[in-house]
């Protein structure tokens, strides 16, 4: 009869796997933030010249579309076909070579179509990637795998600066070394990964089931928090440096890079102290909702900064706090799913909350900061933070 060690190690996944399989999410992180920020910017310019602005708007427009459609699509057929790796490696493999071929691209039609297709086969891979997270990894590990997770935007953001350095190589090379940086962090969770099954994963409830009247709107619950926090996130991202001048003009675009960076740094360690904390008592959504409350009262601070010093410090608190958050939130998300059946196309629809912000995002700061400057639009921020904590709150688990 096996002893409560073995059983409790076979509940549990590899390490390997949960290493891996973070590097494989950084590798998805790395195939789309060189590029939509940095690369694809410099290719619109050369065929729109003054109008480069208006045709990026457009064209991450298209693209935010197609990714959500392609996420939940793709999400869907892993569900139907009962297997992951297979859409994996095809969506690696496809999106790869596309985004080699736009070297050959001579225009802008050309090029924006390809975007969109670039994106569907992206998300034939980040689709079936992010279900296969929760077919593998129990409960009483999602905690720790969030902390993983943050990995992703810190190795995005660095692959950007390692690509565009200052003579390492030229635009058309640099699209081929952002493929073989994702086929590198991609391939070997998929070789080398041998995740433990785990069978207890596809009953119809989860292990640790959320209380079982009010899935639905748990899952509302969840939906809402993230998509409020990432409203947040997105006008910080766009916007920071502009803010930043507005209170001290001698700021520059590397200042703002470096301050972004370290933040990005910083919330690895936290995130991964937080989950493994969460794990261990067994609390999953305290870190969320401490994260959005964290996060709101940063906001605060910078809707009231009168200087650089006190504005960086408000916004290093809510970077800190809403990266934990939205780590940690993408793996607790698996936790609530009811239906291991539907987990692909149902993270497909959670996977709206990176998209819907960057649409609704700009028509907030176009209202608030001409007429009320940017500590109205952080005052509203806060609020729609301090809304998904509240939110969060109301989570009961049995």
């Amino acid at each position: 009869m096996p002893s409560a060690e073995a059983a409790a190690g076979a509940a549990r996944q590899s390490t390997r796997f949960l290493w891996l399989y973070a590097l494989a999410a950084a590798g998805g992180a790395v195939a789309y933030v060189p590029f939509l920020t940095i690369l694809l910017p410099e290719r619109i310019a050369q065929f729109a010249g003054d109008g480069k602005v208006t045709v990026l708007a457009y064209g991450a427009f298209a693209g935010a579309i197609a990714a959500s459609l392609a996420n939940i699509g793709f999400g869907w057929a892993s569900d139907r076909t009962g297997t992951r790796k297979p859409w994996i490696v095809g969506g690696l493999l496809l999106s790869s070579a596309l985004l080699v071929s736009m070297r050959e691209v001579d225009s802008l039609p050309t090029l924006i179509l390809l975007l969109i297709v670039w994106q569907c086969a992206l998300n034939m891979m980040l689709g079936p990637l992010s279900a296969w997270a929760g077919d593998m990894v129990p409960d009483a590990q999602k905690g720790f795998l969030g902390g993983l997770l943050s990995l992703a935007p810190a190795l995005g953001a660095l692959s950007g600066a390692i690509v565009t350095l200052p003579g390492l190589a030229s635009a058309d090379v640099r699209l081929l070394i952002v493929a073989c940086l994702v086929v590198a962090m991609v391939l070997p969770v998929l070789l080398f990964g041998t995740p433990h099954p785990m069978p207890q994963l596809m009953a119809p409830r989860p292990a640790e089931p959320v209380k079982p009247a009010q899935p639905r709107q748990t899952i509302a619950r969840m939906w809402l928090a993230r998509l409020l926090v990432q409203i947040a996130e997105a006008a910080l991202f766009a916007f920071l440096l502009f803010w930043f001048r507005s209170i001290d003009p001698g700021v520059t675009d590397n200042d703002t890079a470096t301050v972004f960076s370290i933040v990005l740094c910083l919330s690895v360690p936290l995130a991964l102290a937080a989950g493994r904390w969460s794990d261990r008592d067994n609390r999953p959504f305290l870190p969320l909702f401490t994260g959005a409350g964290l996060g709101a009262i940063g906001l605060l601070v910078m809707a009231f900064a009168g200087s650089l010093p006190m504005a960086i410090a408000g916004y290093v608190l809510f970077g800190l706090a809403t990266s934990v958050f939205l780590a940690l939130h993408s793996a607790q998300t698996l936790r609530v799913l009811p239906r291991p059946g539907t987990r692909g196309r149902d993270l497909g629809l959670f996977n709206l909350t990176n998209t819907v912000p960057s649409l609704i995002m700009p028509w907030l700061t176009l209202a608030l900061v001409p007429v009320f400057g940017y500590g109205a639009l952080f005052l509203l921020l806060a609020g729609l933070c301090a809304a998904a904590c509240l939110i969060l709150v109301t989570i009961r688990r049995t």
